[in-house]
């Protein structure tokens, strides 16, 4: 994604936002709750995924056929409120209330790049200054090491993108030299022109100082999962780190590793960042798995997940969006927006 890809620079949940070229929707508030009638019940949503489970819609049209073409006996008529029962059911099961607990800390990643001159805390706060203010665990973090595992909520999951972009950006590690990032195009990246919370250019920052010790293995280990995890915002993988969700996402693959979590772990984690950094994406991705392979979202291979195939715009969009597409009154109008800008 070049930076020219990007219109606007402000995260809100109220406006709809391009980044890579596409507007990345949101439906869920502080309090991850979905507006609904009384009469969309969890018992009415859990009734009607027990009717699309008995149904001959459940196991898919071949590719080339479509709804219509299987005749409207093929699967139950929806009516708004069922659509939005089942979507807060997804809702629920993708972004808990109670957030996710994560098994990664920042450490002392920030006071690096803080000392590198990669954050300038007080820029970094005045971001926050019409928004609410930075809040106080993350001002925390800025000022001492960080011991305890990052607690993800959707209130606070569009700070970590922003402490965790610098992480990926600027880590030294041998196999960024391979990096599609690396060339005459390096300046024009979102992630790197985009990083304006330094002492520099942020193009002056990859791949330079030691923020997270690894090892080879941990390297080998994180740089293996970041090459097969992808995101909705482009059909880029976390390894081309070519805006600031790439960055950060691999900054957190990169600590993971370090802190001794196996692959399965990375890609546990991977795809609860990811979820709440682009939830209206697997929030229909859990809705498509259990109408059409009947299948909750908790016993989803998250690997499976994070492949191109679900996680890289354009694929997600022919698996995932085209299909559920075809279902009248299944999803609710999106709102809100996400950005790829600070």
């Amino acid at each position: 994604m070049m930076m020219n890809e990007v219109a606007g620079s402000e995260m809100s949940r109220s406006a709809a936002i391009t980044c890579c070229g596409k507007d990345q929707h949101i439906v869920v508030g502080s309090a991850n709750t979905l507006q609904t009638t009384p009469g969309a019940t969890r018992r009415r949503a859990v009734q009607l995924l027990a009717s699309f489970a008995t149904a001959p819609f459940v196991v898919g049209f071949p590719e080339s056929a479509s709804a219509e073409d299987s005749g409207s006996s093929a699967f139950p008529a929806l009516t708004p409120e069922d659509g939005r029962a089942l979507f807060q059911e997804a809702l629920d099961a993708v972004l808990p209330i109670s957030g996710f607990r994560s098994r990664i800390a920042l450490r002392d990643s920030l006071l690096r790049l803080v000392a590198e001159g990669v954050i300038d805390p007080q820029q970094f706060a005045a971001v926050y200054e019409g928004r609410g203010g930075l809040p106080v665990e993350q001002k925390y973090q800025l000022r001492w090491p960080s011991h305890l595992p990052i607690h993800l909520t959707t209130d606070n999951a569009e700070y970590y993108v922003n402490l965790l972009w610098p992480v990926g950006l600027a880590n030294a590690i041998p196999s960024n030299r391979a990096s599609p990032m690396n060339g005459p195009s390096l300046s024009r990246f979102a992630s790197t022109a985009g990083w304006t919370l330094g002492k520099d250019h942020g193009a002056t920052y990859f791949n330079r100082f030691q923020i997270v010790d690894l090892t080879p293995e941990q390297e080998e280990l994180a740089t293996r999962v970041a090459k097969n995890t992808y995101r909705p915002c482009c059909g880029n993988s976390t390894f081309f780190q070519d805006c600031n969700h790439g960055s950060a996402l691999f900054g957190l693959l990169q600590l993971g590793a370090s802190q001794g979590l196996d692959e399965g772990d990375l890609y546990e984690e991977a795809l609860a960042f990811n979820s709440h950094w682009f939830p209206q994406n697997y929030i229909q991705t859990a809705v498509y798995f259990r109408l059409f392979e009947n299948k909750d979202w908790k016993d989803i291979d998250p690997k499976l997940l994070m492949f191109a195939r679900y996680s890289a715009l354009g694929p997600w969009q022919a698996t995932v969006e085209a299909r559920l597409a075809e279902i009248p009154n299944l999803l609710p109008e999106p709102e809100g927006g996400q950005s790829c800008g600070i």
